[in-house]
């Protein structure tokens, strides 16, 4: 027999530890892509358990269900029209008041519903005690304890959800929010009125979509209108008549009646639920928070610990790092012992593997950063942080929740740009959408890489370091321009949620690596694998190039000088001499593939825009490299990798050693990575700024960008030359 399959939901505010209990139940199980019609994460798990096959699906983390935003429309949507089963409610059992008005929404949608009471070892450190029992028995649903980030009391959650998913439990009636009088008599009016008027099954509960309505609930208006055919009107007309007499009733607007009577029926439930110890107790994260968002030490203190993540990233990263490059080249010295020489060979040699593994040798750093990343959101810091930028983020005319996004940059401009929509306003999204693209996203990581570890060496952290903060500094400035040309307007007004402080799970901190590592490798296979086979081909063609000299008599002559000297010689020195004679020969192939790649298609490309980069010190190679990057930044190395080809092409290090060898410094290293930096984004982020904002944003976007990214670049190469810096 096939075993049962239930879907579980699961609700609750932000930072109620909602993606760490759905990490503990579905692990490595699960995937991640957006929502049907909107740019919204959506996680998916699925595991066999406990004789039940079981999908965990991750609702955006919401305070309400009233439809403000997509996260809230999102969640409200998927639980009328999907039907799951069963809603997990999440519940911050250290913030018990403020979680559990999410919750008496859920009660009122009549959906089978399960509190989870997570963070219980908080809330107890707090000397609070909740009486899991009696709340049960208010609200007439099941309660679990949990604490989330030690993985106590999930199979118990899950054991839980799934009796209630299995068992004829029918959802009580009773036990919601009681309002008032007058508010009760409309809705019982309102709701006798609908149930007249539509003779077919109404899709939602009849009661919800009276106080809905009351409520003036927009999407519910229109859910109405297409489900209740031509008594629609009559229903919409008759919930205004109600809507009036309430708000001559009360003087205010009802739906703002009625968020203060579920208030006040929480407040009664508080009082019954939960105790609080007089006992004196010590809040940590008050105590780390005087230290950490101090208006001295707070700032520095942030400095700090980005500077760490980019020594990590590049200190910790060499090795792995250099570990995979000797795997690729030792595969390339097999395939190149075993393969017959032909185009193919050369493709995949040259082409494939040159492009390629150029790039996925930066996939531990790649790793590394995401790790750091997923440690500043799991523990809290993030929003410290977004606390700390704050006062900055004014001067742009934002607030710190803006500079969220743009520390998600850090990792990937696309989803950054996407949690863009979290913002309120619609002057400060555009404006965070056209600063957020000046974050190093982890693709340009792999250019800093090749550049500062060839030309800065021990400082090559710090290099990269500086790149990042100077494009965080740019950002702002470019915010302030924009604020007060093309966007002005009023601050909009924003208070800072500062979640407590938590010890991050090492199995959640992994998943978060893994899934943004996922794409970078996706990446290899897709884009970076195509870009590389069209680099090849542009740099290998046309195969008939007359040479300026003749390498093969030069060759030639290198065999028959050592040869004499080799025949006469010891065993010893022989050895020496064979090694002389293989470097020599070696440097002529190195020529004439740079010549033969000169007069390429690619050359000849990079000579018709060598006159645009020469001036910020960038070769044609570099310029072509720019040009690809376009596509995706990581095809900025792997171009780099097949233009600048040796004889050992995928040894980890033998593309800084091109790089040193050709007429590239440090200053025109600079330059580029500058460039890397603030030109134009990838062909992702610009089709996400196209589908957040308009054409008009995205291509003012694409211009201003790639302008400020030349003059920066000039700047820094014409004014170091000027100086005396080489």
């Amino acid at each position: 027999m096939q075993p049962k399959s239930f879907t579980i939901a699961l609700a609750g505010n932000p930072n109620s530890g909602k993606t760490t209990i759905f990490n503990n139940i579905t692990g490595t199980r699960q995937k991640v892509g957006n929502w049907p019609g909107v740019t919204v994460e959506k996680k998916e798990g699925h595991v066999r358990k406990f004789g039940y096959d079981v999908k965990i699906i991750d609702l955006p983390g919401t305070y309400s269900l009233t439809p403000f935003s997509i996260e809230e429309i999102i969640t409200r949507d998927y639980i009328l029209d999907e039907n799951p089963d069963v809603v997990v409610d999440i519940i911050d059992a250290s913030n018990l008041e403020r979680s559990l008005y999410l919750a008496t929404q859920l009660r009122e949608l009549d959906c089978k519903v399960l509190f989870a009471l997570n963070m219980a070892d908080l809330s107890r450190a707090r000397g609070n005690k909740i009486d899991d029992d009696k709340l049960s028995e208010l609200l007439a649903v099941p309660v679990v304890f949990t604490v989330g980030n030690k993985n106590e009391g999930i199979d118990t959650l899950l054991k839980a959800a799934l009796d209630l998913a299995d068992s004829s439990f029918k959802i009580p009636q009773k036990r919601r929010v009681k309002y008032s009088n007058d508010i009760e008599a409309a809705i019982s009016e309102l709701k006798s009125h609908i149930e007249n008027k539509i003779v077919d099954t109404f899709p939602y509960n009849v009661r919800w979509t009276a106080i809905k309505l009351l409520e003036d609930d927009n999407i519910v208006k229109e859910r109405v209108r297409q489900k209740a055919g031509a008594s629609g009107g009559d229903i919409l007309r008759e919930a205004q008549e109600l809507r009036k007499h309430l708000t001559g009733r009360f003087d205010d607007d009802p739906q703002i009646i009625m968020t203060d009577e579920r208030y006040g029926f929480i407040a009664g439930i508080i009082k019954e639920v939960l105790t609080t110890s007089t006992k004196e107790r010590v809040d940590i994260s008050r105590k780390v928070d005087l230290v950490l968002t101090n208006r001295f030490l707070g700032f520095p203190i942030f400095i700090f610990f980005i500077w760490a993540i980019f020594q990590l990233t590049f200190t910790f990263g060499e090795y792995p790092k250099e570990w995979i490059g000797s795997g690729i080249h030792l595969l390339t010295g097999i395939l190149n012992g075993v393969l017959p020489n032909s185009i193919l060979k050369d493709l995949l040699l040259n082409g494939i593997i040159a492009g390629v593994g150029s790039v996925i040798i930066f996939l531990p750093n790649i790793l590394i950063l995401f790790f750091c990343i997923a440690i500043f959101e799991d523990t809290g810091y993030m929003s410290r942080a977004a606390f700390l930028m704050d006062k900055i983020m004014h001067l742009i005319g934002l607030h710190g929740k803006s500079f969220i996004p743009m520390l998600m940059g850090f990792g990937c401009n696309v989803p950054a740009i996407m949690a863009s929509r979290t913002l309120e306003s619609e002057k400060d999204r555009i404006l965070t959408v056209l600063i957020t693209p000046f974050m190093s996203c982890s693709a340009k990581l792999p250019v800093y890489i090749v550049l500062a570890g060839a030309f800065f060496g021990p400082r090559a952290g710090t290099v990269i370091f500086c790149i990042y903060l100077f494009g965080i500094i740019l950002s702002i400035a470019t915010g302030r321009f924009f604020r007060s040309t093309f966007l002005r307007g009023d601050d909009a007004p924003f208070v800072m949620e500062l979640p407590p402080y938590r010890v991050p799970m090492m199995k959640s901190l992994l998943i978060h690596m893994w899934d943004r590592g996922k794409i970078f490798l996706k990446k290899m296979g897709g884009i970076i694998l195509v870009g590389s086979i069209v680099v090849w081909v542009l740099s290998t063609f046309p195969r008939t190039i007359e040479f300026d000299s003749d390498y093969e008599t030069e060759t030639n002559k290198v065999n028959a000088s050592y040869q004499a000297e080799i025949s006469n010689a010891d065993k010893i020195t022989v050895q020496a001499l064979e090694k002389q004679r293989a470097t020599a020969i070696l440097k002529i192939s190195n020529a004439q593939k740079m010549e033969a790649t000169e007069k390429s298609f690619l050359g000849s490309l990079g000579k018709l825009i060598a006159p645009v980069f020469a001036p910020i010190g960038v070769d044609w190679r570099g310029g072509v490299a720019l040009l690809t990057g376009f596509v995706a930044k990581e095809i900025v190395v792997s171009t780099l990798g097949v233009l600048y080809s040796v004889e050992e092409e995928a040894e980890s290090g033998a593309l800084k050693q091109a790089l040193l060898s050709s007429e590239m410094t440090p200053l025109s290293a600079l330059s580029m990575m500058i460039f890397v930096l603030l030109y134009l984004p990838c062909l992702a982020t610009i089709a996400v700024i196209r589908r957040e904002t308009s054409l008009k944003w995205m291509m003012i976007s694409i211009v201003y960008s790639t302008s400020i990214a030349w003059i920066m670049a000039l700047f820094a190469y014409q004014g170091g030359k000027a100086i005396g810096l080489v």
